[in-house]
């Protein structure tokens, strides 16, 4: 198996979103009020799922900040962390848990590269076998560090409350409900993903993801 598509420029992602819009009326409204979409590429690596790591079950403005602070004090490289005890890590902003999974992330030596030409599914395997990392951790990578098309996130709240607002859901549809109805936005998954990001900043004024 292989990447697929990648996306990599906003001509993928507008072409995408052509392609979501005819097929769901409902993601044509959420299109004409947020357009155009932002690419959100991000670089891939180690620092990009350490990232990850940071944003876990936290606000996007906790993360930018804890973040900020990681990379103020040059702790966002595997050697850098590996030359830090857990106390340093947690002295930086890290809870205890957080500092065990960065530790493990730097020990578990990942193939960044090879993840490029990988399949979805041997990424997310890769990167969930190190503890800590889950599969909205993977998804999240797949999605931006990697510019999978197909890949989704079901278990991110900030979607499955834009999912619940655009489709007029009585409550927030639970991660596998998501997953179900993500199957209906292949093999742009990703897109969609994307655009259900800008329709809940849309709505609630403020980003579901850093």
């Amino acid at each position: 198996m292989n990447a697929g598509r990648i996306i990599e420029t906003d001509a993928d992602v507008a072409e995408g979103t052509a392609w979501l819009a005819g097929r769901e009326a409902c993601l044509a409204e959420a299109l004409r009020l947020t357009e155009p979409l932002p690419l959100r590429r991000k670089p891939d690596g180690f620092a990009q799922v350490l990232s990850a790591i940071v944003s876990q079950q936290v606000s996007t403005a906790s993360a930018a900040a804890l973040w900020a602070r990681l990379r103020d004090a040059g702790a966002v490289s595997a050697d850098a962390v590996r030359a830090l005890t857990e106390q340093e890590l947690r002295d930086l902003g890290l809870s205890r848990q957080k500092a065990r999974y960065a530790h493990a992330l730097a020990a578990a030596n990942i193939d960044y590269a090879a993840l490029r030409s990988a399949s979805d599914d041997e990424v997310i395997k890769t990167l969930t076998a190190v503890t800590g990392i889950g599969v909205w951790t993977a998804e999240i990578y797949a999605m931006f560090s990697l510019g999978r098309a197909d890949v989704f996130a079901p278990g991110d709240l900030a979607l499955q409350e834009a999912a619940r607002l655009l489709y007029g859901l009585p409550e927030r549809p639970k991660e596998r409900e998501l997953r179900k109805m993500a199957e209906n936005w292949s093999p742009w998954r990703s897109v969609a993903a994307r655009l259900l990001f800008a329709y809940y900043r849309h709505v609630k004024q403020r980003d579901g993801i850093r």
